[in-house]
């Protein structure tokens, strides 16, 4: 049997690395320029989806000038971004930057000297001598304007009022009416900010505020100001998204199933979460996984399963050293419910370390994408595994084909293809050319297309196959564990042996015993993790010819999928 492998390739497959490749997605479609919104998706002047997958930039802290610039030149860290893949950046500024008026005519170099850090000063007029002089706030429209001149979008983020660290609950910056605070100055600054990039073609988006938190925080006062901050966003620049944050350091939105945020605009309001494997990451890997994700669907994901809103995860991030436990579980899990919701999201953090933070000189940060003197990234495999869900799945104008399922490998980013071959195991491989699956109400993995064509487990160890027999219990894949990512189907031996989808050392499919389903805390069942996601992403047929003797005999036949 012959068959016409169904692929989805990237349009342009010249590219022959992973960062060439997330170019080539971004770089071949038109730089959108206004954003609305339609139920859950965020989409461009024709009504087609733009999803955001960005990274946060850092220019909230007390120079008040984007991290980095001592290290390298803006237009080189920009192209950083965009070869990273990345088709924006989550901009974060300080509210006193433009609310205090003895900010106005302050410079680079007279910020960095008035804090006593003159050795970044050399740095800057090495990398970006033409900014070393100017008015912060014209430094910051700089770094919006060389973002876009890449075809980087940019969400300007409201990140604090007093330049700092954030954040803490006691910190005077978390809700309305603390210290640094005032909700009126809040508004005017939102309508200033609003206004002076009321005209950019880069600026797509602004967070009225990160990480309400604190004492303070309440309910009533979140819908008074919120929707007044909304509006006022709005009445300055009608062109942007204006994206609205939740309460308990942005991690909490349910208040919203019982009431809605009235304005007096439409098609502009986006939902922002953060995610965070602090948010409770300890224990069982499976137990651990399905209790925050159940949590995080009522706290916050609901907006995309009833077509409320989209939902911006606008922070995420892990210790790129890899040698965080919870970290890499929680990460695990994360990338799992990122493909499967394919919601619009923000990396933490760009930043390979800072000019200063919480009063430490220099400081690393081991969540950054670069390295301390910003020049490499930090962890290749991060970038390629983010590089998985840089792209959309589903959405409005990207489906030109019927509906099928990618088989996706949170762990590594990848999904299950098939090799040139049936007589050779099937592999992980590129989630951008990958076979279009089914799950059907038996659930069996079939071919699209071809129902006889379905995995089989076939042993401990043993790799599995492409089969035509789809009747017996090793081709029924029941989803098991609270992850709801193992596989699980029963071997045609005496003892009806369970074992789940897995992978060997070299990417391939196999099955082993199902790991980690009791209470141990030690184990990691990552390798086991697999997600059925539904794509309408467009498909083309590759040249690609797989044999399958039938039953009775070798004889080829020519299947269209």
């Amino acid at each position: 049997m012959a068959i016409a492998r169904r692929k989805t390739p990237h349009p342009l497959f010249a590219c022959s690395t992973v960062f060439a490749i997330a170019i080539c997605l971004f770089v071949s479609t038109a730089f959108p320029a206004t954003l609305h919104t339609n139920s859950r998706w965020i989409v461009d002047e024709n009504g087609r989806r733009v999803k955001l997958a960005c990274t946060n930039w850092v220019s909230h802290l007390e120079p008040m000038v984007a991290e980095g610039l001592s290290n390298q030149p803006l237009d080189s860290i920009s192209k950083k971004i965009r070869n990273m893949g990345f088709n924006c950046v989550r901009l974060t500024w300080p509210l006193f930057l433009i609310m205090d008026d003895s900010l106005a005519s302050v410079t680079v170099r007279t910020s960095f000297q008035r804090l006593g850090l003159v050795e970044y000063v050399s740095g800057i007029q090495a990398n970006n001598p033409s900014l070393l002089d100017l008015p912060l706030i014209e430094v910051f429209q700089a770094v919006v304007s060389n973002l876009g001149e890449n075809d980087v979008m940019v969400i300007l983020d409201n990140h604090i009022s007093k330049p700092g660290w954030c954040c803490g609950d006691s910190d005077g910056n978390g809700f309305f009416g603390d210290k640094y605070f005032d909700p009126q100055l809040w508004i005017k600054g939102l309508t200033k900010m609003a206004s002076i990039f009321n005209g950019s073609t880069s600026v797509v988006g602004m967070s009225l505020r990160n990480e309400l938190r604190g004492r303070k925080q309440n309910v009533k006062d979140w819908y008074k100001y919120i929707q007044s901050g909304a509006e006022a966003v709005h009445a300055a620049n009608p062109n942007v998204l204006v994206i609205l944050s939740g309460l308990n350091y942005d991690a909490e939105l349910s208040f919203l199933s019982k009431k809605p945020v009235r304005l007096t605009f439409t098609g502009k309001i986006v939902y922002e979460v953060h995610w965070y494997q602090w948010y409770g990451f300890n224990g069982n890997a499976n137990q651990v996984c399905g209790n925050i994700v159940n949590s995080f669907m009522r706290r916050a994901g609901f907006l995309l399963e009833h077509g409320v809103a989209p939902l911006f995860l606008s922070e995420f991030g892990i210790d790129q050293r890899g040698s965080n436990v919870n970290d890499n579980r929680y990460f695990n899990c994360m990338m799992g419910v990122a493909a499967e919701l394919d919601f619009d999201w923000a990396q933490w953090t760009l930043v390979g370390s800072y000019y200063l933070r919480q009063g430490v000189r220099g400081s690393e940060e081991f969540y950054g994408m670069l390295d301390r003197n910003w020049c490499e990234t930090r962890n290749s495999s991060f970038v390629k595994r983010l590089s998985s869900v840089q792209v959309p799945l589903q959405g409005p104008g990207i489906s030109e084909t019927t509906p099928y399922k990618i088989i996706y490998h949170p762990s590594t980013g990848l999904c299950v293809n098939i090799k040139k071959s049936l007589f050779e195991p099937l592999e992980l491989g590129s989630c951008l050319s990958t076979e279009a699956w089914d799950y059907t109400p038996q659930k069996h993995i079939t071919l699209k297309g071809a129902d006889n064509l379905c995995l089989q487990g076939d042993g401990i160890a043993k790799p599995v196959k492409l089969g035509n027999i789809c009747t017996d219990s090793n081709s029924k894949w029941e989803t098991i564990s609270e992850s709801k990512m193992h596989l699980q189907a029963k071997l045609a031996d005496e003892k009806n042996t369970a074992v789940c989808l897995d992978i060997d050392s070299n990417n391939n499919i196999v099955t082993n015993s199902c790991k980690c389903l009791s209470r141990d805390n030690m184990c990691d069942p990552s390798s086991q993790w697999f997600k059925i996601v539904n794509s309408t992403r467009s498909t083309s047929s590759s040249a690609v010819e797989l044999s399958l003797p039938t039953n009775e005999q070798n004889q080829m036949i020519e299947l269209t999928i």
